[in-house]
């Protein structure tokens, strides 16, 4: 089955408090199950426009989780659309290659009950 989405892409979700957003960081194959390898930053926005504007700019987000791992089933139960994309820098690279090598755990809860979000 195809995704819509690849490594580097930005994704936005709504709460009942504004938008947030995740990075994709991987997906991959495991034991015949997909895993969503996912980052998700601190600010939330009043509306997608200001999401936009954010990720056009970086560096003025701030990392509220560098990493997550999640299965298929959990992140479909997590509501997102891309936003964008963007090659993925060596650091957010480093923090799936650290999961890999350290603590290979794969959660089936969605990104926002892993965040605290509802």
């Amino acid at each position: 089955m195809e995704t819509p989405f690849s490594a580097g892409d930005y994704l936005i979700f709504q709460l009942e408090s504004g938008f947030g957003l995740l990075r994709v960081i991987a997906i991959e194959e495991s034991d015949g199950q997909r895993v969503w390898h996912l980052m998700a930053y601190e600010e939330l926005f009043p509306d997608v426009e200001s999401a936009e504007r954010a990720v056009s700019e970086p560096a003025s987000l701030h990392i509220r989780k560098s990493h997550m791992a999640l299965t298929d089933r959990a992140f479909a139960r997590t509501p997102a659309a891309r936003l964008g994309n963007r090659p993925l820098g060596a650091d957010e690279q480093l923090q799936y290659e650290n999961w890999k090598q350290n603590d290979p755990q794969v959660s089936d809860r969605s990104a926002l009950l892993m965040l605290g979000l509802r």
